[in-house]
């Protein structure tokens, strides 16, 4: 993808979710947007165990 439609995209999101104007989304970091959409907390990356549990759960039928 783009940068052009990432930004795009993005913007969209920032319209519909958190009523921000175009002003607002490119004055706006993207930690900013990261935050004000609650997405600031980073999960673990999924360790082997993890891994193994849900490539038997969902098998790729090969």
């Amino acid at each position: 993808m783009s940068f052009g439609a990432a930004a795009r995209r993005a913007a969209r999101v920032a319209a519909s979710l958190l009523g921000w104007r175009p002003d607002d989304f490119w004055a706006a970091t993207p930690e900013d947007l990261r935050n004000a959409l609650g997405l600031d907390e980073v999960d673990a990356p999924a360790d082997g165990s993890l891994l193994s549990q849900l490539m038997e759960s969902f098998p790729d039928d090969r």
